[in-house]
């Protein structure tokens, strides 16, 4: 008797869409599932990721919840100026922003930095839309920055003077 669980892509029956979290069904026998909005997603057994045939685009899956792994840095600069505005809508301000390290590289020239006054030994930390930034620790130490893209902390309050509200006035 074939056992169940083989006739699903890894990610089991269906998975919540990574785009538009509908639930949608895996397709039986293969490592597919599909989206009548968004089209066919393929699960990569080999590197825990699921693959928008489409657009190529990359995800994987830390505690039910898919984060797009990015190539590009247009890519997580976006992500990170959406959560900025949907914490603005929920009524919080962002105090920092944490980046996985494995996107140093990618984002290091986007980072806005400012030279030291005369007598300071360091420079300030970089920052990206008006808010200092941080690396997060290695994934060895903490496994969800292997998959997680950044982490806003947050207080109450309207935003103070960020950058990105000055191009709508």
């Amino acid at each position: 008797m074939i056992e169940v669980a083989l006739q699903y892509p890894m990610f089991g029956p269906e998975i919540q869409c990574p785009h538009c979290r509908q639930t949608i069904p895996a397709l039986t026998l293969t490592d597919t599932y599909l989206c009548p909005r968004h089209g066919a997603f393929e699960a990569d057994p080999k590197t825990g990721e699921l693959v928008h045939l489409q657009s190529g685009r990359h995800w994987r899956r830390w505690e039910n919840e898919w984060y797009r792994q990015h190539t590009h840095p247009d890519g997580i600069r976006f992500e990170i100026h959406e959560a900025l505005d949907r914490l603005y809508t929920q009524g919080y301000r962002a105090t920092r922003v944490i980046v996985a390290q494995r996107y140093r590289d990618l984002i290091s020239a986007y980072l806005e930095r400012s030279t030291p006054w005369r007598g300071q030994s360091e420079s300030p930390r970089p920052r990206l839309y008006g808010l200092p930034v941080d690396f997060s620790p290695d994934p060895q130490e903490d496994p969800c920055w292997e998959v997680i893209n950044f982490d806003l902390e947050k207080e109450p309050g309207v935003p103070i003077r960020y950058p990105y509200f000055r191009l709508f006035e």
